[in-house]
């Protein structure tokens, strides 16, 4: 099937351009050590801190960079650690026996240290006279704060890939060969909130930042040149590096529309604009540097999300964009989100996981399976599914759920609580909270996963939040288009197109063939050109530099910009297009 009319123009590596930096970045190791022997020359003493991001490879940054340096002394900081059974027993309430779901570690890094070798550490470093002393490893900001500070990242998706390879454990696990769902659930729930509380308050005193996310192919920027980079970001619109994933139910729009590997079999997921788990490359003349992009919402967060979605969310972006591709593919799991109070008591997040699907492309017999049947009984539902998951009988969908015939364009909306999945030929831009872990299958149509394993399925948190009287009548009136007209001008005209009243994120289309004027009052925006090839977007003030964008990308405009325009621009001139926005309700 073609769904583009020419060549794809989507961008899979956005980067953004950082001024005045650009003898602030160095490539390649060989370099990198030239560049911290410079800080290290002619001093007495001197105290190199090589802090690390979970994941990070301390083999290569030891045969790399600190052999070459000659130390007189090298201290890991892992030494220091408590045992894996030590850490697990700290941990286990968090990690849970369940394979998806664990509940959110508070805890800080130190915790995870036993103080008595910490400090024998610390004095390890006091007592040498002269030379230099490198400190190696997570938490090594601990045991020094050094003469040099070097902080070595690594973004989540790459932890991913590691671990799907069999070369990561988890934190202060040797767990490599245990099932990726219990990796990612640990840590989700674990460690990347542990080190990222930690990072954040690093950051902003970091000397270098190390980006490790490709192997033997490092870059190294300045301090001064991260916190310029980030600063930048949210003075203009910009974009975060997507990735794709296959999945069994995964469709083919994305291959042609993204230009992606014709060879796989599928892509299900694209991750568009998710902070917490994309990358942001930052370019500084011919070096281009990849960061977790959680980095600028860590160091940024007022500039970035304004001040009203700071004080209700802090350094947490609260807005999701993802697609779900189900073209030429099969049905997503029929699913239920928690209610608030749930995920609350439960799993310890403060918000939930509200969404919609907005139809980008649909085929013939698109559908999505909304609400509960009117009249049903709760009870027989919840025994054919579990019958359904014992193997006796196939789930009967039709008897129980909602399927309303989906075109594209078309926006539902899924306030948590409500029983929902997309079906086979659709693409969808799923617009949600962030919280986007918290899905309870409720059924799967009897399938494996690309694993080869039974795809959980998790009924008994489904029937505590399952919303029974959003049935049929109720969706139809609440949920299935509810779009209302809300302003238009000479070429351009803006619909409200959701959320339900329970979601906390408004939804705004706007259609146009000249220029349309846009005001963040104040909170991030983030948005999708879903129709049209090409739209650039101006600054009326010369605020920032012109910004191109393409079909089906999603770009960010921080708090920070108070007005900016929007037109259609290249081979999209003079034709209608589209963008849907999307910003925390005031």
């Amino acid at each position: 099937m073609k769904y583009l009319s020419g060549q794809s123009n989507y961008d899979k590596f956005p980067h953004i351009e950082v001024k005045g930096f650009d003898s602030d970045a160095t490539h390649g190791w060989q370099s990198i050590v030239k560049q911290i022997e410079q800080r290290i020359v002619g001093q007495n003493k001197h105290i190199l801190v090589i802090d690390t991001y979970h994941g990070v490879n301390h083999n290569e940054i030891l045969d790399q960079l600190v052999a070459p340096l000659s130390p007189r002394v090298v201290i890991r900081t892992d030494d220091a650690k408590y045992s894996e059974q030590c850490i697990f027993a700290m941990l286990e309430r968090n990690i849970t026996d369940d394979r998806v779901f664990g509940v959110l570690a508070p805890h800080k890094l130190g915790e995870f240290f036993d103080q008595e070798k910490l400090q024998s550490l610390q004095d390890k470093v006091k007592q040498v006279v002269s030379g230099l002393v490198v400190i190696i490893g997570h938490g090594a900001r601990l045991v020094s704060e050094g003469d040099t500070f070097v902080y070595a990242d690594l973004a989540r998706w790459e932890i991913q890939q590691r671990f799907r390879r069999g070369e990561l454990g988890n934190w202060g696990a040797e767990n490599y060969d245990e099932d990726l769902l219990r990796k990612y659930k640990r840590s989700f729930f674990i460690e990347w909130r542990v080190f990222d509380r930690y990072k954040a308050k690093l950051l902003p005193k970091v000397d270098f930042l190390l980006d490790t996310n490709t192997a033997l192919q490092p870059n190294l920027i300045t301090g001064q040149a991260l916190m310029a980079g980030l600063k930048q970001a949210t003075t203009q619109p910009f974009r975060l590096v997507p990735f794709f994933d296959p999945g069994v139910w995964g469709g083919q729009w994305m291959k042609e529309v993204c230009d992606l590997d014709k060879e796989k079999a599928n892509y299900a997921w694209c991750f568009d604009c998710v902070p917490e788990e994309n990358s942001l490359l930052l370019k500084f003349g011919d070096v281009v540097v990849e960061i977790p992009s959680q980095n600028l919402v860590l160091t940024q967060a007022k500039a970035l999300l304004g001040e009203n979605v700071h004080a209700r969310f802090g350094a947490e972006f609260p807005i999701r964009f993802d697609f779900l591709d189900t073209m030429e593919g099969q049905h997503l799991s029929l699913q239920v989100h928690p209610l608030t109070e749930y995920i609350q008591n439960e799993f310890g997040m403060h918000y939930t996981q509200d969404e919609s699907y907005y139809m980008l492309e649909t085929g013939e017999k698109a559908s999505v399976y909304l609400g509960t049947k009117s009249g049903i009984d709760p009870d027989d539902m919840m025994d054919d599914l579990y019958a359904a998951q014992r193997g006796e009988k196939a789930f009967d969908d039709e008897r129980f759920i909602n399927q309303f015939p989906a075109k594209k364009h078309d926006h539902f909306l899924i306030p948590a609580g409500t029983i929902h999945c997309s079906g086979s030929d659709s693409m969808v831009l799923e617009i949600s909270a962030t919280p986007y872990i918290f899905t309870f299958k409720l059924w799967d149509w009897d399938r494996l996963g690309l694993d080869g394993l039974p795809r959980p399925v998790h009924l008994d948190h489904g029937k505590e939040v399952i919303q029974w009287d959003r049935d049929t009548q109720w969706c139809q009136e609440h949920l299935v288009n509810a779009i209302t007209p809300i302003a238009h001008g000479d070429g351009w005209r803006e619909e409200k197109t959701g959320l339900h009243e329970r979601e906390f994120i408004e939804t705004r289309r706007h259609w146009f063939s000249k220029p349309v004027t846009h005001k963040t009052e104040g909170t991030v925006n983030v948005l999708n050109l879903v129709e049209g090839k090409e739209a650039i977007i101006l600054s009326p003030d010369n605020e920032f530099e012109p910004f191109v964008v393409h079909y089906a990308e999603t770009f960010v405009i921080p708090a920070y910009i108070d007005t900016y325009v929007i037109q259609p621009y290249g081979e999209s001139e003079g034709k209608e297009i589209a963008t849907i926005k999307a910003f925390v309700r005031g």
